[in-house]
């Protein structure tokens, strides 16, 4: 898994990568001192984890996540502060961990990383059946939210919404959730329907209704529905490219 370490703390980042030795699946590619130096390796070298500081000179950890446009990386926090965990994990954060390093504890957290990586390659019966094949908008999908169960066609769902560790399905009039990483998700759906708007949001280009400027380079698309969405200043250049003559 290429890595990136991300802490103002050299010392810090010369320990995180020692007791990294020991994980021999884990490939450092990078590391960054602060949000303004991580910004560009992420977009450049495309890593599939960070080891993230959360308090850092500029912006701190959470401020770094939204600033990625795209594709995020899965993330393991590493702070020497507990108040921060819950709002961790609504960043989708794969674990947290607290400053000293453990190596046993730092094992817990690599084995997470390799599950995920396992569930992302594996189907999900919960939301796309049991074969890994990518899925349009003529497929058929199985849905479940509590005692709801749905078997929707995927042409009828407009949004598809980061909600944690869930993901948010809008059609009809229905919002259901499923147990799914939205970069999961990302993976198995057909990039000619389904266009990762932004961080939290997957849109179905059929829905479209509207499209206008938006702040910075964005844009911001109303879906059939009333759906408002803006599509970040990276993604809307793919977005136009894809979608011109």
């Amino acid at each position: 898994m290429k890595t990136l370490i991300i802490d103002d703390e050299r010392l810090a980042r010369n320990e995180l990568r020692r007791l990294l030795e020991n994980f021999p699946k884990i490939q450092i590619i990078g590391e960054a001192a602060n949000a303004d130096e991580a910004l560009p390796m992420i977009e450049e070298l495309e890593p599939d984890l960070l080891f993230l500081d959360i308090q850092m000179p500029g912006k701190n950890g959470f401020e770094l996540l939204q600033s990625i446009e795209g594709k995020t990386p899965e993330v393991i926090f590493t702070t020497a502060f507990d108040e921060y965990a819950i709002k961790a994990f609504e960043f989708n954060a794969l674990d947290y961990l607290l400053k000293p390093v453990e190596l046993a504890r730092l094992s817990e957290a690599i084995h997470r990383v390799e599950e995920e990586q396992h569930n992302q390659e594996s189907a999900h019966t919960t939301s796309v059946g049991t074969s890994t094949k990518i899925l349009g908008e003529n497929d058929q999908v199985f849905v479940k939210d509590g005692e709801k169960c749905w078997f929707v066609k995927l042409g009828k769902v407009r949004l598809f919404e980061s909600m944690g560790n869930y993901v948010r399905l809008y059609f009809d009039d229905q919002k259901p959730l499923v147990l799914k990483s939205l970069n999961a998700l990302e993976d198995r759906l057909n990039p000619a329907t389904f266009f990762r708007a932004n961080r939290k949001h997957i849109i179905n280009l059929q829905w479209i209704e509207k499209i206008e400027p938006w702040f910075s380079g964005g844009l911001l698309v109303t879906l059939r529905g009333g759906d408002k969405i803006e599509i970040s200043r990276r993604q809307a250049i793919r977005f136009k490219d894809l979608l011109s003559l």
